[in-house]
């Protein structure tokens, strides 16, 4: 949240979680909205190179549905565009929505930047973001939410490598 992102002690606070469960910083990935982005932009700016110099993972949640330019975003210490739901579902029903989220893998790419698609709904859907060079995608079609032991199952039964307790 936009506050949290303002906590000076976010950084040491995120760093001893990751002590205590034996984790290296580029295994957990902050999502940031673009709207808390904008509170107070120079402090969120100053804390996000700070948690990126960790080596934190840091994606912008809901792209393209704030208010934030490009410009902006070229000085935001990020690894990751989550496409928004509502450009991704709407992508076989809008030409427009269709060359938004081309577009944004587009530009996301040229930038080293990998892209989630979120709202992936059905195959169809996900051959078409799969077509676009799209990286990674979250949906129903993957998996329904789920609580935190139900999902270690799930990635248990279905990963290729165990997964550490």
């Amino acid at each position: 949240s936009a506050r949290n992102l303002l906590d000076e002690h976010l950084g040491r606070y995120i760093a001893e979680c990751l002590a205590e469960h034996d984790l290296p910083a580029k295994a957990l990935e902050l999502e940031v909205t673009e709207s808390a982005l904008m509170t107070r932009q120079a402090q969120s700016l100053q804390i996000l190179h700070a948690l990126r110099a960790t080596g934190l993972n840091i994606a912008i949640d809901d792209f393209g549905t704030g208010y934030s330019s490009l410009s902006y975003l070229a000085r935001l210490p990020v690894n990751t565009l989550k496409v928004d739901q509502s450009f991704v579902r709407g992508m076989h029903d809008s030409r427009t929505n269709e060359q938004i989220v081309r577009s944004v893998i587009g530009l996301a790419h040229e930038c080293q930047l990998s892209v989630v698609a979120e709202g992936v709904e059905n195959e169809v859907t996900f051959m078409s973001l799969y077509n676009m060079g799209c990286d990674l995608m979250q949906g129903y079609l993957v998996a329904r939410p789920m609580e935190a032991d139900a999902a270690t199952e799930w990635m248990r039964t279905r990963l290729p490598f165990k997964i550490r307790e």
